[in-house]
């Protein structure tokens, strides 16, 4: 059985150092070892999520796809939140480092609640099923390039806005 490195090197000593993904649990208890600021960062996340899907929600019934139609409420809704995760990633990274909350109650919570990749592969099954399969590949296609496309750019533009501010 090996043993315990009893004086820490300098890597583990900076690696304790190194900020932490707010939205992954690296304890290693599991559920029973948590900390007490787990508690807040929950209630952050679910009142960001409550008021994303309240957001989306009103598109949704102000803008209803009808049957067979192409849904462009549900694309709009995912490539908006996914421009609007590009600009906070990068603010949140490059000026607004400090704030603990502000990662989990708009990028998880209200973006995370927003943006709805289960309500487009419903889409996209109530179009095939509809016989619509040449407007559901498109949309199958279209949805991920779009999403992405737009966290590039918008991450880009950010980035670049960020540091000629700073320059």
């Amino acid at each position: 059985m090996p043993v315990p490195d009893e004086h820490p090197t300098e890597d583990t000593d900076s690696a304790a150092l190194e900020s932490i993904d707010s939205d992954i649990d690296l304890h290693p208890g599991g559920l029973g070892r948590r900390r007490r600021g787990d508690a807040t960062v929950l209630a952050a996340i679910a009142a960001g999520g409550a008021a994303g899907a309240a957001v989306r929600y009103l598109i949704g019934q102000t803008w209803p796809t009808p049957a067979g139609a192409f849904p462009i409420g549900t694309l709009a809704i995912n490539v908006l939140g996914c421009a609007l995760i590009g600009v906070l990633m990068v603010l949140i990274t490059d000026a607004w480092s400090r704030q603990r909350l502000l990662r989990p109650f708009l990028g998880t919570g209200v973006l995370g609640g927003f943006t709805t990749f289960s309500t487009y592969t419903v889409d996209i099954q109530r179009l095939v099923s509809g016989a619509h399969a040449g407007t559901a590949l498109f949309y199958l296609a279209l949805t991920p390039i779009g999403a992405l496309l737009a966290v590039w750019v918008t991450a880009t533009a950010t980035r670049r806005l960020v540091n000629w501010r700073i320059q």
